[in-house]
Formats: C-alpha cells, sequence, structure tokens
C-alpha cells in the first residue's frame, strides 16, 4: 500500500516538469530583452519597458489557476453528491478510467449473508451441533460470512462448544481444535489442499447449492467433512443500474473479482451485467489482476470495502471505498470514498472526473494561447503593457468561471 501511494500519475509529472522550465525560462527571456537590444542600439527604456510587458504577458496566472480552480469545483461538487475524493489527481484519474474491478462482497452484494442451509453429511451429527461448532469458531472473525454464521446460532439460541485458538488462513478459511481434534472451515479447495476427503455424492450436493449462486462453507473434524454451511448474500438494489450506466459513460471493462468458486461467480456476474469475473482469488491474485488490467487497459478502478481489498485498491489506478460499509484500512487507502455505499454515484464520478479534464484541458488552452498571442505581440511592439495586463487580467478571470461551470455538473440520464 505504501509503495503504490507513493507513485505520481504522468500528469503530475508533466506539470511539475513544465513548472520547473517555464518560469526560470520566462525569467531569462525577460533578462535577455533588457539587455541585448541596447547593445544593437535600442533606447534602453524602450527595451526596459518591452521586457516588462513581456514578463506581464508570459505571467501565468491564468495557467497556474485554470486547474486548481476546476479541480476545487469538481471535488465541491462530489462532496455535494455524497463521494468524497481525496485529490486533484484522483479526479482526474476518475475521467481516464477504462475499466473498473469491483469486490464481490460488500460491493455488487449487501456483505450481510444469510445461512440458508445447514447439511450435515457425517453420521450422528445434526445441522443444530453443526451450526454451532461453525458458529463457534466464526465468532472469532469479522467476515461477512461469519457474522452471518453466528447471527444464526444466535437466533436459534444454540450453546457454543468449547473450541481452542482460532487461525485465519487468508482468503481461504479457518483453523482451529475441538476437543483436540483438528477443524478445518472454510472452501471446498481448503478441503482439497489439506486432504480432507469429499466423497462423489457430497460434491454433487456442493455442486448443486453452488449453481443457485449459494456460498459454501465447509467444515472438516478430525480430517473427516462433517458437514457444509450454504449462505446466499442479496444484491444492492443500484448494482444493475449502475452497470448499465458505466457502459453508457464509456467504460470498456467491468470486472468482479471475489474469493468464492466459479459457479458462484458466473451466478451473480450475470445477473448484475458485468463484463467478466475472476473467482477463487486470494488478495494476492486480485493485485495480480489489477496491475494485468491496468497494463492492458491503462487506467483502470478498483471498487472494494474489506481488508482484503486493500491492496488491490492501492494498486488501482483509482481505488474506491464504500465509505458506509468500508472498513477503516480500505477507507484510508482508497483515493474516492462512496459515502452511502450508493454505486449510483459511481459513473456520477466518473462523468465528473471527465467534465473536470475537459475543463483543465480548455483553460490550459485559453491560458497558453493568450500567453503565446501576447508574448509575440510584446516583443514585437504590437502591444503595450496595458494591452497586456488588460487580456492577462481577463483570462485569469475567464479560466476561473470556466472552471466554476463544474459546480452545475449533473449525471447524465441512464438510458
Amino acid at each position: 500500500v505504501e509503495e503504490a501511494q507513493t507513485q505520481k500519475s504522468p500528469t503530475q509529472q508533466t506539470v511539475e516538469k513544465f513548472e520547473r522550465i517555464f518560469v526560470p525560462g520566462v525569467l531569462t527571456l525577460t533578462g535577455l530583452v533588457i539587455v541585448v537590444p541596447p547593445l544593437f542600439g535600442v533606447p534602453f527604456q524602450q527595451s526596459f519597458l518591452r521586457a516588462m510587458t513581456l514578463l506581464v504577458a508570459a505571467s501565468p496566472c491564468a495557467l497556474a489557476l485554470g486547474t486548481p480552480a476546476s479541480i476545487l469545483a469538481g471535488v465541491a461538487q462530489a462532496a455535494r453528491h455524497g463521494v468524497l475524493i481525496k485529490g486533484g489527481v484522483h479526479l482526474e484519474n476518475l475521467g481516464r478510467l477504462k475499466a473498473i474491478a469491483f469486490d464481490k462482497t460488500g460491493t455488487i452484494t449487501h456483505g450481510r449473508p444469510e445461512v440458508t442451509q445447514v447439511v450435515p453429511l457425517a453420521p450422528g451429527r445434526t445441522a443444530d451441533e453443526l451450526l454451532a461448532l461453525t458458529a463457534a469458531i466464526e465468532s472469532r472473525s469479522g467476515h461477512p460470512l461469519a457474522q452471518a454464521v453466528v447471527r444464526a446460532a444466535q437466533a436459534k439460541s444454540l450453546a457454543m462448544p468449547p473450541i481452542g485458538e482460532v487461525e485465519s488462513l487468508t482468503g481461504r478459511g479457518l483453523r482451529s481444535t475441538l476437543n483436540d481434534r483438528p477443524v478445518l472451515i472454510g472452501s471446498l479447495k481448503l478441503m482439497d489442499e489439506s486432504g480432507v476427503p469429499v466423497s462423489a455424492a457430497a460434491r454433487d450436493q456442493i455442486d448443486d447449492l453452488q449453481g443457485g449462486g449459494h456460498t459454501i462453507m465447509a467444515v472438516s473434524v478430525g480430517g473427516g467433512l462433517v458437514g457444509v454451511l450454504a449462505l446466499a448474500d442479496t444484491l444492492r438494489a443500484d448494482a444493475i443500474q449502475a452497470m448499465v450506466a458505466l457502459r453508457q459513460a464509456g467504460i470498456q471493462q467491468t470486472v468482479m473479482l471475489t474469493g468464492d468458486n466459479q459457479r458462484v461467480a458466473a451466478a451473480i456476474a450475470a445477473k448484475v451485467g458485468l463484463s467478466s469475473f475472476r473467482a477463487d482469488l486470494m488478495p494476492e491474485d486480485k493485485v495480480t489482476t489489477i496491475r494485468s488490467l491496468r497494463d492492458t487497459l491503462g487506467a483502470v478502478a478498483m471498487v472494494g470495502d474489506g481488508v482484503n481489498d486493500a491492496p488491490a485498491l492501492a494498486n488501482a489506478t483509482v481505488g474506491i471505498a464504500m465509505g458506509g460499509a468500508g472498513t477503516d484500512v480500505a477507507l484510508e487507502t482508497a483515493d474516492v470514498a462512496l459515502m452511502s455505499d450508493d454505486l449510483s454515484k459511481l459513473p456520477f464520478a466518473i462523468g465528473l472526473g471527465r467534465a473536470t479534464r475537459n475543463i483543465i484541458t480548455q483553460n490550459l488552452v485559453i491560458a497558453l494561447g493568450v500567453i503565446a498571442v501576447l508574448v509575440i505581440a510584446s516583443l514585437t511592439g504590437w502591444a503595450g503593457i496595458g494591452v497586456a495586463i488588460l487580456f492577462h487580467e481577463g483570462s485569469t478571470i475567464v479560466v476561473v468561471l470556466n472552471a466554476l461551470r463544474l459546480l452545475g455538473y449533473q449525471p447524465a440520464p441512464v438510458r
């Protein structure tokens, strides 16, 4: 995260390079206009006045104000609509986006899944016993799936068995002990990696649940599979419309990144209307995917809410956090926060970013155009210092008024 945040955007680097060259260049040229013409017989008073006219003409006030005025207006308008942007470069980058990657849980979905089925797979093991054991271990985790299991156990007033220390297996599940017997809770992939045997009948049952869009939590005790829990989350009401609006805004790809399995991810991606998805991902896999998209398309955003999303948020061109449901780590890492967890604000923010880039370009053209004309006019003697002041101050007012147009920006209606 720290490494990604220290990198500057190409736009920022270009502006800094220009600033380092332009001002010394103008001062040097002004000095030459004072000194050189008298060497060829031009009166000193005339060359000095022409140099002062040049200094006024080339003074980059409009150039200096055009960009920050646009950024301030854009950031203010974004804040009015519940989108907090941490800096001007991020507002500009929003307008450059070609693709957006979304975390699933808490971003595409509400992040409040519920236990829909508890399926014991071991003789003598009841559904309530399986749920109580799973809840006892998951109570040590803050993940939305873990909280759903705990809520389900509490709703039945189940007594949780005493368990040993709980170890988090990042992106896979949890490990603990029950009466000195090892317990694993996580995906079917974790069971396979840990050598837990899974019968063909159990796999078929799990496949049916996953095909229905359920997330599976497998439980093994003492090296044997004892059951599975099926959980389902609800889509955000604005997710589908947001994807339509993003396509209209010119976003080429919308990609869902999830640690869930392929079948669940495919079902959700189809419902929402995403371009593609990547499933069975670890946090580091999300970073790899973001870097790949960035290398291919140039500018990529990542939208997430959890601790596991932070590295991907940091490596994206623009990291966007869900402000209400997001963790402190995600909010700290992200460049933009959607304060109401409203995905419909995302197309608005991108449109505002593009409008800001357009206004900045217009202001740069106005400022540089006036400077170029005035410099030529002052060097040739066509314009005196009074004309230079008039056009110089006039261009400054024009670029500021042009920037303030962003305060009236409104998103285009979704068709």
